[in-house]
């Protein structure tokens, strides 16, 4: 049965032989734009340390010498949906992507929490500054972008780090107190019920989603952010038929920014919570309005 099982396995191995040297294939050697043969881009796969634990990531280079502006792309909650078209057009564009999971998410280390993932941002950043020469990066030229629960921290993230340029949101959580007592007891009781299911999540679920929104909320309050988003430029993106994100809390923020005298930029798209449909206008309006206003 053994040997019967190897010599199977043989022709199988003949065969694909076969069928390769038999098809003729093309192969395109003109990129998208000319690549600089000593500083090509590429994926990198990042391990560093927020708070004694490792987490993971990728980072983007950029094509060229440099050095680039770079960029922190962050995900939502649980992070399902990653924005790594953004990251690709980002790149293309001349920007280096750093891409991370928080503590006790998707693998990393650690426990997850909304204060701990506000805390990775600053880990990130840090990582960014110490490693800007292997990543030929400029960190005079440091950007935050996030959607959903990251457009939360990116605002987190940028009121905390004076080095950081323009932050851009994506279909944004808010600021403050969450409100839970206003939701009523079934809202809350599917919140839980949701963060049960969130296996990728680790120490993260419907015992303690709630308690850790709050606590978030009460160290991450507009006013707090306000202040120390002030001299920076802001783009602030929405969804109208977001069912996640209402569009309201977009009204809202949109309402609060200018009275702190903030550059900002708006933007609406008519469509879901992960901009179904719009992901190519999406990916335009970032890059553009930051290689407009960031660089």
């Amino acid at each position: 049965m053994k040997m019967y099982h190897l010599k199977w396995m043989r022709g199988l191995a003949l065969l694909g032989a076969m069928s390769v040297s038999s098809f003729a294939q093309e192969v395109y050697q003109v990129a998208d734009y000319a690549i600089d043969p000593d500083y090509p881009p590429g994926i990198h796969e990042v391990g560093f340390t927020s708070y004694g634990d490792r987490l993971n990531g990728l980072f983007y280079s950029a094509n060229g010498e440099g050095p680039h502006p770079a960029v922190v792309l962050l995900h939502g909650y649980p992070g399902n949906e990653k924005n790594l078209d953004i990251a690709q057009e980002l790149r293309r564009q001349g920007w280096g992507v750093f891409f991370f999971h928080y503590r006790g998410a998707w693998g990393s280390e650690g426990e997850f929490s909304f204060l701990n993932a506000a805390a990775d941002v600053g880990s990130a950043l840090s990582h960014l500054r110490e490693n800007a020469e292997k990543y030929r990066i400029d960190t005079s030229r440091l950007s935050i972008v996030g959607h959903s629960m990251g457009g939360q921290m990116t605002l987190a993230g940028a009121s905390e780090d004076a080095g950081v340029k323009c932050a851009v949101t994506m279909a944004a959580a808010p600021l403050d107190d969450p409100g839970y007592n206003q939701m009523g007891e079934d809202y809350v009781a599917g919140f839980r019920q949701y963060a049960d299911g969130l296996i990728m999540l680790n120490g993260h679920d419907g015992s303690n989603v709630i308690e850790q929104d709050v606590a978030f909320g009460e160290k991450y309050t507009y006013e707090k952010a306000l202040e120390g988003l002030k001299g920076k430029k802001l783009l602030l993106i929405a969804a109208t038929e977001d069912q996640a994100v209402p569009v309201s809390v977009h009204y809202d923020m949109v309402e609060k920014f200018p009275a702190a005298n903030l550059e900002i930029t708006t933007q609406l798209y008519k469509t879901d919570h992960s901009f179904s449909g719009f992901r190519l206008k999406l990916a335009d309006k970032i890059t553009g309005w930051m290689s407009t206003n960031c660089r």
